[in-house]
């Protein structure tokens, strides 16, 4: 599987987050607050979702699946005047990204592992400590074999 690299230009996003960790996935119960509230998020830029992680500096190095990482669901708006009650805003900065086109189950982690496992470390990239996010278009489908994601993963120069 081939990469795309972007320079990614600034994003707000908003939506809701909660700790979560690789033994203790969140992800459901995060998703199932928010998306009933989506349509009260206004100035929205187009309908895609974005499911992001912020991992805590040396994550991946020195990783534990009990260590703890912000899971935040969200959408990508214009302006983040008028956040929903309970909901923030996160603005993603500027910075370059290897997005992977992904077809398959969200259930199965073997892109994540063929992308930090070979794809990383062949590459003329090093990861960089910014926010991780998959893009749910149209065409994603929770833990259906069929559905389509893009995955993008925070890389600089090596």
């Amino acid at each position: 599987m081939q990469a795309r690299i972007e320079l990614l230009k600034e994003k707000t996003l908003v939506g809701i987050h909660l700790k979560s960790s690789v033994t203790d996935n969140k992800t459901g119960m995060l998703w199932s607050r928010f998306a009933p509230r989506i349509k009260e998020v206004s100035h929205r830029v187009k309908e895609d979702k974005i499911s992001l992680q912020i991992y805590p500096p040396n994550y991946f190095k020195n990783f534990s699946p009990t260590t703890t990482f912000d899971k935040w669901a969200t959408v990508e708006v214009i302006t983040s005047e008028n956040i929903p009650k309970g909901m923030q805003s996160l603005r993603l900065q500027e910075g370059l990204y290897a997005i992977f086109d992904y077809k398959g189950s969200s259930g199965d982690a073997t892109i994540f592992q063929y992308i930090f496992s070979t794809w990383l470390p062949n590459s003329k990239y090093a990861l960089d400590d910014r926010p991780h996010f998959e893009v749910l278009g149209v065409n994603y489908k929770n833990n259906d074999p069929n559905s389509e994601e893009e995955i993008w993963i925070p890389i600089k120069s090596k």
